[in-house]
């Protein structure tokens, strides 16, 4: 029993999860369906009322329920992932890339998934934090909208189902996450 304890408590490697994920995407192109995490808004705002004044979001949305059972059941995952199969909350990191950050001015990266020096209550009234989250917030949730689907709708449903515009739109995501890790975080860090 400990064995398997100590099995699934650590990261699955690429030749495990990878093809339970092609499973699923299997399945959902089977089943006609099409994944992504950002349609949930959509249907949650279509639930509460949002299509009377809105006609992006006036549509069936009882035939996307699927979906947010999908989405709930990745964040109870998550939720028992981290609470009982993780075991601790350090994050592996090069040393390099710690060294590279530091040089950025993060404190302790690598303590935890995401630098606390940067994402917390007092840097969002900062300069750099208010770019950073609500600007940055903002323009994920533009470009969302304006590319038809999220990194997950776009690159595991939509490059499975063989779709140009997914592809075009990866193609984009992996650019922009270059030019912005590259030439505006380092910027946006020494603010």
């Amino acid at each position: 029993m400990n064995e398997f304890i100590n099995f699934i408590s650590q990261p699955w490697p690429w030749y495990v999860a990878g093809p339970v994920i092609a499973l699923v995407m299997f399945s959902l192109l089977l089943l006609g369906n099409s994944f992504g995490i950002s349609a949930n808004l959509r249907t949650m705002c279509s639930i509460f009322g949002a299509g009377k004044t809105c006609e992006f979001f006036d549509f069936n949305w009882r035939s996307q329920i699927w979906n947010l059972i999908f989405a709930g059941g990745l964040i109870i995952g998550g939720l028992i992932a981290h609470v009982y199969l993780t075991p601790s909350q350090e994050v592996h990191i090069s040393q390099a890339t710690i060294n590279d950050l530091h040089a950025l001015g993060v404190e302790d990266p690598g303590s935890s998934l995401v630098p606390e020096s940067i994402f917390n209550w007092e840097s969002l009234f900062s300069v750099r934090g208010f770019i950073m989250l609500v600007v940055g917030g903002f323009l994920i949730g533009f470009g969302t909208r304006y590319a038809g689907g999220c990194t997950s709708g776009h690159a595991i449903s939509g490059l499975s189902d063989l779709q140009l515009p997914s592809l075009i739109a990866v193609v984009g995501f992996f650019i922009g996450g270059l030019l912005m890790t590259h030439l505006v975080l380092p910027h946006l860090l020494t603010l």
